[in-house]
């Protein structure tokens, strides 16, 4: 039986699009930065990736250095909205009690600090989770966070539940059976997959069997 249902955030939790390009533009426009507003697009399209490769990414234009300096007040800026405002969730909190009822549950994100707090308090669901990491936290990939949390929490047979191949490629490297979310911004074939979250338990029942 799994012992342990360790979660990706975005894509997988909640899709925070929408809510994290409000507050990005707000610092493009306060740092003047010189290209058009991001969209929902541009954000969903980010998603899962370190902030480095984020930076690259979005701002290709700037300096490296002004790169990372404007993503990071990015960052600073969607965790104060995000905890205020909150964003779509795709698990009821229903959901997730019957999921807490039979297995820990934990996050573990590429993330910058702060973010999964902000998760946390913007949709009032942090009480289901005993534990949780992220890139910047540690400054590790996403692999080494996941084997992190099964080392510190004694699991013995973990599964790990996310929406793109950067997950799939983490959990494997971490030694981690893997359940795809493809109601997310990815799509990986070949593995056990979930279209809505309401179908997780009913497919680890089935796993577990």
């Amino acid at each position: 039986m799994f012992d342990g249902i360790l979660f990706d955030l975005d894509g997988t939790l909640w899709n925070s699009s929408a809510e994290v390009t409000a507050s990005w533009n707000i610092v493009l426009q306060r740092e003047g930065v010189d290209r058009p507003p991001f969209t929902d697009a541009d954000i969903a399209g980010v998603m899962g990736l370190t902030l480095p490769d984020i930076a690259a990414r979005l701002l290709p234009a700037l300096p490296r250095e002004r790169q990372l300096a404007v993503i990071e007040a990015c960052c600073e800026e969607e965790s104060i909205y995000l905890a205020a405002h909150g964003a779509s969730v795709y698990p009821t909190s229903e959901e997730l009690a019957a999921l807490a009822a039979r297995y820990p549950l934990f996050v573990v994100s590429n993330c910058q600090a702060g973010y999964i707090e902000a998760f946390y308090k913007g949709t009032g669901l942090g009480g289901y989770f005993k534990d949780f990491e992220s890139a910047g936290n540690t400054g590790l990939p996403k692999w080494d966070n996941i084997a992190l949390v099964v080392k510190r929490q004694g699991l013995k047979r973990p599964v790990y539940v996310g929406d793109t191949d950067w997950d799939y490629q983490a959990a494997r490297r971490a030694g981690v059976p893997f359940i795809h979310a493809a109601y997310g911004f990815g799509q990986v074939e070949g593995v056990p997959a979930i279209r809505r979250f309401g179908e997780l338990d009913g497919l680890l029942k089935t796993l577990d069997g």
